[in-house]
C-alpha cells in the first residue's frame, strides 16, 4: 500500500502539468494582404510575382490570352486548454476536469491579371474571417 501512495504522489504532479498545458497555436500563412499591398505592384512582372508570392493555387486565360493567376490561402488557428483538477478528485472519487477549445479559420484569395507583356496589369485580393 506503501508503494502505491508513493507512486500515486510521485505521478499526480506530472499528470496535473500534462493536463494542465495548452496545444500551441497554429501558425497562419506568410502570405498576407499587407505583402500583397506592399508587394505586388502595376507593370511587374511574373517572375517577380512568384519570387513574393510563390506559385499560385490556379491559372487562368482569357480570350486575349492574357493570363489570371488566383492565390488561395486558408490559415486555422486551434487551441485546446483542459484543467488538471480532475486528476487530483479522481485520487478521492471524484472527476470534475475542465476543458475548451476555440478556432478560427481564415481565408486569403489574391488575383493577379497580367498583360500581353506577361507584367501586372491589375490585381485584387480578399479576405475573411469566421
Amino acid at each position: 500500500m506503501n508503494k502505491f501512495l508513493i507512486s500515486v504522489c510521485f505521478l499526480c504532479p506530472l499528470l496535473l502539468t500534462a493536463c494542465s498545458s495548452s496545444l500551441p497555436a497554429i501558425k497562419e500563412e506568410q502570405m498576407t494582404v499587407a505583402k500583397a499591398q506592399k508587394e505586388i505592384k502595376i507593370g511587374m512582372s511574373a517572375a517577380d510575382v512568384v519570387e513574393v508570392l510563390g506559385s499560385p493555387n490556379m491559372i487562368t486565360t482569357d480570350s486575349h490570352r492574357r493570363e489570371t493567376w488566383v492565390y488561395d490561402r486558408v490559415s486555422s488557428n486551434i487551441q485546446r486548454k483542459s484543467g488538471g483538477v480532475g486528476v487530483w478528485l479522481l485520487i478521492f472519487g471524484a472527476d470534475s476536469s475542465s476543458s475548451s477549445a476555440s478556432s478560427q479559420q481564415r481565408t486569403l484569395t489574391i488575383i493577379v491579371k497580367f498583360d500581353e507583356n506577361n507584367l501586372v496589369r491589375d490585381f485584387a485580393y480578399r479576405t475573411s474571417t469566421f
